[in-house]
């Protein structure tokens, strides 16, 4: 028998991201982001992939509504106490790397960026509203973009461990939903929100990915070590695609296509190793990345 509805334990709720609503981007000891430096209005997309854009701030030119948010920063508990009205049983939030590390890769976290977090999940469980968070979510501090290259250098793995593991063992007792990236697959398509990279070559896009694979891999082991409870996950956007035409070439384009996009990314963190269909089309395409003994078992464990 089928049944119908869902069930009482499912969690109905919203979702949203540090960068779109907390505002308060340069206060309490906050670093800039990508997302800080990101434009608004209709040419934000076509600006951020074509990478014809300084790493500034540049009111003149750009506005950034962004640096506003809703001031959440300062207004979460009335909030959250309207998402209560509206019955949530789970909030999907992200915490700013450059809140807890204001440059990425500081020696020391920002107290105040830990207590604001504390507090917001605090005032969420108070309302037995389930916080689901996001780690990375679009935000990767500016620093590692203008000093390291973004994801594309494997020391942004480090600092990623580093982060996740202050993060993790300061809430990871009292939050047990997690996700270490958002739509982890728009790097393929040379995303700046997603690898922190301009104008980069697919060969980089795909180093930039295998990086966040390891830098994932090791977030979600040192989840279980914190608390063996923590549910870990990693979100992928989808993209429905179909054939132009019914030419089989066209169509077997789309499924190569499909694949890349939609499973790739998907495949090696639910399975723990590059499916063939990748080290295919890497070899077709003449992309070779480094890939080490070390950083694979990483990724299969």
């Amino acid at each position: 028998m089928v049944s119908k509805g869902f069930r009482k334990d499912f969690l109905w709720g919203g979702a949203t991201a540090a960068n779109q609503l907390e505002g308060a981007y340069n206060e309490d000891g906050k670093g800039l982001t990508i997302a800080d430096i990101s434009p608004g209005g209709k040419l934000r997309l076509p600006l951020l992939f074509s990478g014809d854009f300084p790493l500034e701030i540049d009111r003149e030119k750009y506005t950034y509504p962004n640096h506003q948010g809703i001031d959440y920063y300062h207004r979460y508990k009335e909030d959250i106490a309207l998402f209560a009205e509206m019955g949530f049983k789970t909030f999907r939030m992200s915490i700013s790397w450059a809140r807890i590390f204001p440059n990425g890769n500081d020696q020391e976290p920002n107290e105040a960026g830990l207590a604001f977090y504390d507090a917001v999940i605090d005032e969420l469980l108070k309302y037995k509203i389930e916080p689901t968070i996001t780690i990375s979510h679009y935000e990767t501090p500016l620093h590692l973009v203008k000093e390291y290259g973004g994801w594309k250098n494997k020391e942004l793995i480090g600092f990623f461990e580093k982060y996740a593991r202050t993060i993790l063992e300061r809430f990871g007792k009292k939050v047990t939903y997690w996700m270490t990236f958002n739509e982890i697959n728009t790097g393929i398509m040379g995303s700046f929100f997603s690898t922190a990279m301009r104008n980069a070559t697919e060969t980089e896009n795909y180093q930039a990915l295998h990086n966040q694979f390891v830098a994932s891999s090791l977030a979600t082991k040192i989840a279980k070590e914190v608390n063996p409870a923590i549910k870990m996950g990693c979100m992928s956007i989808y993209a429905t695609m179909y054939a132009y035409d019914s030419n089989p070439e066209t169509v077997m384009a789309m499924e190569e296509k499909n694949r890349m996009f939609n499973y790739f990314c998907n495949d090696i963190q639910v399975r723990g190793e590059y499916p063939s269909y990748a080290l295919a089309y890497f070899e077709k395409n003449k992309i070779e990345i480094e890939r080490t003994d070390e950083e694979l078992a990483i990724i299969k464990a």
